[in-house]
């Protein structure tokens, strides 16, 4: 990763721990990933060798800065999904910054409607950070999604474990799966699919 994206998501983490200082109200804050959870996303999306890459939640664009630069290095491109257009425009302006937009789509609409709507083992690796307590309601699009050594991650493991239990039943359930909890950021639940 260059120096100027490095740079660029400094900027924005500063920014969105400025604004979420002042804000009373959980709702207004900025969903910005932390540093160390988006290198991972970055590391395992490099691992993987992942193409085509789904990010459901793109809030203010941090994750997908770090996934748009896995993307590029790999030749692969990230579809980001959010039903916050003023967020997107954020974001699209930080992957345009980065020199990132040739290997990033944006999309306003539901995570969900989307994952149902795309082709099985489609997806390289699945980044889920948006309405946590929706993820189940997916199933079975989340797994039906990823290809043979496809990789699924949903942030906020650790710090709201009782949103992402219903996901993390689910996935431990299924035979084909290895799944784990990686204590980066506020938790990321991971899971590879084997079968």
């Amino acid at each position: 990763m260059d120096v100027t994206l490095r740079k660029i998501i400094a900027e924005l983490n500063e920014a969105a721990a400025r604004h979420d200082a002042g804000q009373e109200n959980r709702l207004d804050r900025w969903r910005v990933l932390e540093p160390d959870a988006g290198e991972f996303l970055w590391f395992l999306a490099q691992s993987v060798a992942a193409r085509t890459i789904v990010e459901v939640g793109t809030s203010r664009g941090a994750s997908t800065l770090w996934l748009g630069d896995a993307a590029r290095a790999v030749g692969g491109r990230v579809l980001s999904l959010d039903t916050d257009a003023e967020a997107q425009d954020h974001a699209r302006t930080a992957i345009g910054a980065a020199g990132l937009a040739g290997h990033v789509e944006f999309q306003v609409g539901d995570g969900g409607a989307a994952l149902a709507g795309m082709a099985d083992g489609s997806v390289d690796l699945l980044f889920l950070d948006a309405e946590r307590v929706e993820y189940a309601s997916w199933w079975p699009h989340p797994l039906r999604v990823l290809r043979r050594g496809g990789v699924l991650v949903a942030d906020n493991a650790l710090s709201h474990p009782g949103e992402i239990a219903p996901l993390r039943d689910l996935l431990t359930r299924e035979p084909g799966l290895a799944v784990a909890t990686i204590a980066v950021g506020k938790g990321e639940l991971v899971a590879t699919r084997r079968d």
